[in-house]
């Protein structure tokens, strides 16, 4: 769990040499290539912790996952004097703090984006669940330019993955300020997890509909407000399923999953109690 579905063998092995600067997202994102030639994208910003543990507890349960790792510090030779975002958070010598790495696969080959309507996987068992996942690390920002399809034509090599887990353990959506809805421990303890439950359905609470305050940027919120559909209308026994799967990790694997992800020991201790009681929320319906 400390090192996720990369295992300790695939560890980033520095000194860093800049490739380009990565566009796609909303947080600086930087590709490089490590002393062993493999390339990796360095994301800065509030959405590299939190996307480091999702990727392992997601991964814990059977889902494909980025290989992604937390480095503390990072030192990138061949930076560009300026670059179109970040510049702020690169210090001398192309130093940067508190950053996430995420591996490039050399087989890695992506087909298009796929959406959680979509008919090949919908309704399925293992769908309901990623579901559920995503509303118990309260990923929020489920749009589906977050979705990648990897693989062949045959249906049966292709791997369905959200590749953007930035946006988790924060609040259960866009918040003012900003900084609360990602990798913040008093939004994500004082969030609610499980709404609405009756026989046979079960409705959580991430994504929620956005602040009020969004309304202004119109065509944005209307995308957001649709968003909160999608963990809607859970059997039941999907979200049974997950919890039992869940319920398989011990305390102390889900604290290496935060501990890997570079939080202080209160926090860890504090967030994996979270997530400990919304596995018993799940274990309880």
């Amino acid at each position: 769990m400390f090192y996720g579905p990369g295992g300790e063998q695939h560890q980033p092995k520095g000194p860093f040499t800049f490739v380009e600067e990565d566009l796609n997202g909303s947080n600086p994102k930087y590709v490089v290539r490590d002393q062993n030639k493999v390339k990796w994208t360095v994301k800065l910003g509030n959405e590299a912790r939190p996307e480091t543990v999702a990727s392992r507890l997601v991964w814990a349960v059977g889902y494909f996952t980025n290989e992604d790792y937390f480095l503390p510090e990072v030192q990138v030779a061949d930076m560009p004097a300026h670059v179109k975002r970040g510049g702020s958070q690169i210090g001398p010598g192309g130093s940067m703090h508190a950053v996430r790495l995420k591996r490039h696969l050399e087989d890695e080959k992506k087909i298009e984006n796929w959406k959680w309507k979509d008919d090949s996987v919908a309704g399925s068992r293992e769908l309901n669940g990623l579901k559920v996942m995503m509303a118990l690390i309260n990923n929020w920002d489920l749009k589906e330019e977050n979705n990648a399809l990897y693989g062949g034509k045959d249906a049966a090599e292709q791997i369905y993955i959200v590749s953007d887990l930035g946006a988790s353990f924060g609040s259960t959506g866009p918040t003012f300020p900003y900084s609360h809805s990602k990798g913040n421990l008093n939004s994500y303890t004082h969030s609610a997890f499980i709404g609405k439950v009756s026989p046979e359905y079960v409705d959580f609470r991430t994504p929620s509909r956005p602040a009020v305050i969004y309304v202004f940027g119109l065509p944005a919120f209307m995308r957001r407000v649709r968003l909160d559909d999608i963990v809607h209308h859970i059997p039941r026994a999907d979200a049974q399923w997950i919890g039992q799967l869940l319920s398989s990790l011990s305390s102390d694997q889900i604290r290496d999953s935060f501990r890997a992800a570079g939080y202080a020991p209160k926090q860890v201790d504090a967030f994996s109690s979270v997530v400990q009681d919304r596995i018993a929320e799940l274990n309880r319906l």
